[in-house]
């Protein structure tokens, strides 16, 4: 079955970032998806609860094995606010808005994200230490400003391409400074 094709695609980026030992307890890990375009289909037209399930669940064992908290991000019609917990929006300080993400309003993932977290809640926006982009739908915006992006095996999850960033801190103070 094809959705048990995509579900090892997935498995297999989320043991590479396991393998690369990149995160850390407490970081925060933004995920853009589209379902649509895992299905092979132009983003945002066919929208799939039994897809973002499937990456959910893989995601989740990413956040078991690591720590990290995950954020997802809606889509444009949200302007790609941020779905999280309610308790890392009240540790990082961040601003909760009014609004239920659905499929056709936020996107299958976030929606599926919001019905399924413990108490979720939406915010404008984070700056993630590190994520991932299922199906281009730029997550460049929650990320720390210097993204660096990381060249994984696995590409694919089904028919969307995918891309992974870790940030890093600003390197300042020019020739003369010395760095860890």
């Amino acid at each position: 079955m094809q959705l048990e094709k995509w579900a090892e695609d997935l498995k297999q980026i989320v043991d590479e970032w396991l393998t690369l030992d990149l995160l850390s307890e407490g970081d925060l890990f933004v995920i853009g998806c589209s379902t649509s375009e895992v299905a092979g289909e132009h983003i945002g037209t066919a929208g799939s609860e039994e897809i973002a399930e499937m990456i959910f669940k893989q995601l989740r064992r990413l956040q078991e094995k690591t720590g990290v908290a995950l954020a997802f991000q809606c889509c444009e019609h949200l302007n790609r606010a941020i779905v999280l917990e309610k308790q890392v929006m009240r540790e990082h300080r961040l601003d909760q808005v009014t609004v239920v993400p659905v499929r056709k309003a936020g996107g299958s993932m976030a929606a599926y994200a919001y019905k399924h977290l413990s108490e979720p809640v939406v915010v404008e926006a984070i700056e993630a230490d590190a994520g991932m982009d299922i199906g281009e739908t730029m997550i460049g915006m929650h990320l720390k400003q210097v993204a660096i992006p990381l060249r994984l095996k696995q590409r694919y999850v089904g028919h969307a391409r995918v891309n992974n960033a870790k940030t890093r801190p600003k390197l300042i103070g020019g020739p003369r400074a010395s760095y860890c």
